[in-house]
């Protein structure tokens, strides 16, 4: 059986798909077979909107100066 491709998912979509996750482990009715399967599913959810957020944080930190030049944020706010 081949693996198939995994769909790039929106980040509003792996965080809906994480907390349906959440909700049937903290229910406590799972079997523990599909529970650990659940768990390391939900992990990789909260890996990809962990980096999806870092992504969208380093990109509205940016600015650009008068010269077109890319500057943090944080270094613009100093001069």
């Amino acid at each position: 059986m081949a693996k198939e491709k995994a769909v790039e998912k929106t980040f509003e979509e792996s965080l809906i798909e994480l907390e349906e996750i959440v909700q049937r482990l903290e229910r406590g009715d799972v079997p523990l077979e599909e529970a650990l399967a659940a768990f390391q599913e939900g992990m990789v959810l909260s890996k990809q909107c962990q980096d999806t957020l870092e992504k969208a944080e380093k990109t509205l930190t940016k600015v650009m100066t008068e010269n077109n030049e890319e500057v943090s944020f944080e270094e613009s706010e100093d001069n």
